[in-house]
């Protein structure tokens, strides 16, 4: 039997194959393009447990019919990695809450008519957890339990509360069908997500969203003020990936597994990487060493953690590994 994950080239997705390729379970994932899976089978060594079908637009609803139809008695276990996350739009519906919505809908209706599928896991986000309003409140104590206030109409001011709003009405989507029809369903909320890519030659002039905050200010300047200027929470990569295989291979049915491993703030990383890569000529920011004292919420994932059962990376280690890669890269390590 196989696990399918969806969105395979994805930057979580792909250490979830490789978590999943070490422990020789059987892998399909699903692409955009023959030329995509073509690629990342290469670059994994080409190994026979692991192939690809393509599934072109996951915002039409009956995007994953065809597979389902082709392959759905393979498939055991599902992890639904695929929805857009970036903010480069001002089509918020067309680009990212229809797509979320009808991927995540998609999916799990094409699980029901064609598949025989034993346990879903579904990537959602800690945007779906998190109030903006409550997250710069010092007094408040956010766990898995919550939820954000957006609506539909009221979250298409800008492309951040857009993006919030869809990882929300995607997962309530998955939540109801799970009701409604006996799903074992576990879904992850991860929080900023840093690390390095699985392979080096993917490292670009851009990178993920989360990791462009590092990116950012690992090329500014002496003298730069940091802006944006970061204060959130943040977790590793592998972290992440590692976590989708605890959540079917132990029994966390009807959890939501919230990953975090603690705050940093934008002077935080830029300490980081001026001592650890000294031969930089970069900021310094504004205040080098001082401790971030701005009011914010409380994340607490204790429970979280405690089921998944393994120690999350560390934020110098996530920050050095995700930079000694791209100083690679550019032909300065």
């Amino acid at each position: 039997m196989a696990v399918l994950v969806t969105g395979a080239t994805g930057f979580i997705a792909q250490w979830v194959l490789h978590y999943l390729l070490k422990e020789n379970y059987q892998v399909i994932g699903t692409v955009r393009s023959q030329e995509k899976g073509e690629k990342l089978h290469r670059q994994f060594g080409s190994p026979s447990n692991l192939s690809f079908e393509i599934v072109k637009d996951i915002s039409d609803s009956e995007a994953f019919e065809p597979l389902f139809k082709k392959r759905g008695k393979e498939i055991e276990i599902v992890l639904h990695t695929a929805s857009p996350f970036h903010f480069n739009t001002s089509n918020y519906e067309k680009d990212l809450l229809i797509p979320a919505v009808n991927g995540t809908k998609g999916i799990l209706n094409a699980i029901k008519q064609y598949g025989d599928v034993k346990k879903v896991v579904v990537t959602s986000s800690y945007a779906a957890i998190a109030d903006f309003a409550k997250t710069t409140d010092g007094s408040a104590v956010l766990t898995e339990k919550d939820w954000n206030s957006a609506t539909w109409e009221g979250c298409q001011t800008d492309p951040v509360n857009a993006y919030c709003a869809s990882k929300k009405f995607a997962e309530e989507a998955a939540w109801t069908f799970a009701r409604e029809n006996k799903t074992s369903l576990t879904t992850i909320n991860p929080v900023f997500v840093f690390g390095p890519q699985k392979f080096d030659e993917d490292v670009t002039p851009q990178l993920n969203t989360s990791n462009e905050i590092i990116n950012g200010l690992l090329h500014s300047k002496p003298g730069d003020k940091i802006e944006p200027d970061y204060h959130s929470v943040y977790v590793d990569v592998r972290d992440v990936a590692r976590a989708h295989l605890v959540a079917f291979q132990k029994e966390l049915s009807g959890e939501r597994l919230g990953l975090s491993e603690g705050r940093f703030c934008s002077q935080q990383i830029l300490d980081i990487l001026n001592e650890k890569f000294p031969q930089l000529n970069i900021s310094k920011g504004p205040e080098p060493g001082k401790e971030d004292t701005r009011p914010a919420a409380l994340f607490d994932n204790s429970r979280s953690k405690g089921l998944l059962g393994f120690r999350f990376i560390g934020l110098e280690q996530s920050v050095y590994d995700t930079v000694a890669q791209v100083l690679k890269k550019e032909g300065k390590l």
